[in-house]
């Protein structure tokens, strides 16, 4: 459960498109691979439409729009062979609740909980890996259900893994897993891994299977799948690239099912 909604009619029911503080699908291909030293920027825009859940009354939806603002310093000293890399992320966010045909109504945006972390990258001849840790700050307005925070901070653990299946390494498979504990005992631990199958063809242009998986660990019982496919091309004359990716999800458990898309723009400074 993200939010403890007073009406009776939804106070047992979790009402959410997120996995905790963290936006399912909102990494995609390549996603254990960390760039070299340097300064980034990843804007994530999100949008996640649902109107099936079986644990809330018939004619209940949610709609949430975000724009996730990433900023990534990737130094060039090394730590346990791995560089060291500091990031931030700052998200605006929109979400419009409506349960049971507008019964309990909720529309609410703005500044989320704000992340800060630290990332390791391992980097080999046919694999990548990552590691990190950080923690989403108590810092969004979360007064009403929509609000855009959750109203606890929360401990984000990360460990994810990219090979290359060919020796020109334009096909890889990546596996990125995030694992969150919160600050409160009401709300259960969760795991996240995206996943994605992807091929570089020789114009640029990225292309590939993509996926995501998330469960609630210890008592709960939530459970969320959705698989897509993502686009993606990279302009090394202004370093900047464009992604964009589609999720349907097919199996939910406690939660709400919909469909979500996603369009990241990569700047490099």
């Amino acid at each position: 459960m993200k939010k403890i909604i007073t009406s009776a009619l939804v106070s047992l029911f979790p009402l959410t498109a997120m996995a905790g503080h963290y936006p399912l699908g909102v990494e995609g291909m390549r996603a254990s691979v960390m760039p070299g030293p340097g300064v980034y920027y990843k804007g994530y825009a999100l949008h996640y439409t649902a109107d099936q859940n079986a644990a809330l009354p018939a004619d209940s939806e949610v709609k949430v729009s975000a724009l996730a603002n990433r900023l990534i310093w990737v130094t060039d000293r090394e730590v346990l062979g791995a560089n060291l890399a500091f990031e931030t992320i700052i998200p605006v966010i929109h979400t419009d609740l409506s349960i049971a045909g507008g019964a309990v109504s909720s529309d609410e945006w703005g500044i989320g909980d704000i992340f800060l972390g630290t990332v390791l990258g391992w980097h080999g001849e046919r694999w990548d890996a990552v590691g990190g840790i950080g923690v989403w700050t108590e810092t969004g307005q979360d007064d009403e259900p929509a609000d855009p925070g959750l109203g606890y901070s929360e401990t984000m653990l990360t460990l994810g893994g990219n090979v290359y299946l060919n020796d020109t390494r334009d096909l890889s498979f990546s596996a990125l897993s995030r694992y969150s504990i919160a600050d409160t005992s009401r709300i259960e631990d969760e795991l996240v891994v995206e996943w994605s199958l992807s091929k570089q063809l020789a114009s640029g242009l990225e292309m590939g299977l993509v996926g995501y998986d998330h469960w609630q660990v210890e008592g709960g019982d939530q459970q969320r799948h959705g698989i897509g496919a993502e686009v993606g091309y990279f302009w090394p004359q202004i370093m900047t690239g464009l992604n964009v990716a589609v999720y349907d999800e097919y199996h939910a458990r406690g939660d709400f099912e919909g469909t979500t898309f996603r369009a990241t723009l990569t700047k490099v400074f």
